[in-house]
């Protein structure tokens, strides 16, 4: 494992779904306000050295017909009529006026967003990413930044997913033929 060394004018933080209605459901291996406590630490210490924060969110059209409708085996956990604050960035990580926030329609933020745009415009190298679901949204957008040509920090202590076991296999698996795996203590040490 090598130094983590991050120059915080190239580095972005991108947050995939920390949002009112997916921080409300059950996560593992940690719960859902360790991911958020943990993520707003990095939010701030990045932001205070001049990185670019991006706050990734899913939303769809009131009658859900802008999203994907794959037929699948094991369907979504969230209820087809969601409440109305349901997309919301939950208000613990305090977005601010410079973070760039994000509306997404599938699993990954790249595809059909102009996410790779506002990173290559302000000249980022590196994403640090977090969020939930590990192996859903957050695997998804590492896949997608790896074929646009971005390095990754996976903070594994700033993630969860519907499983432990879900967890484990992005985590130990796929992340570190991506990127690299640290801990949210590593990231704040690179950044100090």
């Amino acid at each position: 494992m090598t130094d983590l060394v991050l120059d915080p004018t190239t580095t972005a933080l991108v947050v995939i779904d920390l949002q009112n209605g997916v921080v409300a459901m059950p996560t593992e291996p940690r719960r859902p306000d360790v991911v958020v406590a943990h993520t707003k630490q990095l939010a701030d210490a990045l932001r205070a050295k001049g990185g670019f924060i991006v706050w990734v969110r899913v939303a769809s059209a009131p009658d859900a017909k802008d999203m994907l409708r794959p037929l699948v085996d094991v369907p979504p956990p969230w209820p087809a009529s969601r409440p109305a604050n349901w997309s919301e960035i939950v208000l613990e990580v305090v977005v601010q006026p410079h973070d760039y926030v994000l509306t997404k329609k599938q699993w990954g933020a790249f595809y059909g967003t102009d996410l790779d745009l506002q990173l290559r415009r302000r000249g980022i190298q590196t994403i640090v990413l977090t969020g939930i679901a590990t192996s859903i949204g957050v695997e998804s957008t590492a896949r997608s930044a790896v074929e646009h040509g971005y390095q990754q920090v996976f903070v594994e202590d700033a993630m969860a997913s519907r499983s432990a076991a879900e967890h484990a296999h992005t985590v130990q698996l796929i992340f570190p033929r991506l990127g690299r795996v640290r801990s949210t203590q590593d990231v704040l040490a690179a950044l100090a």
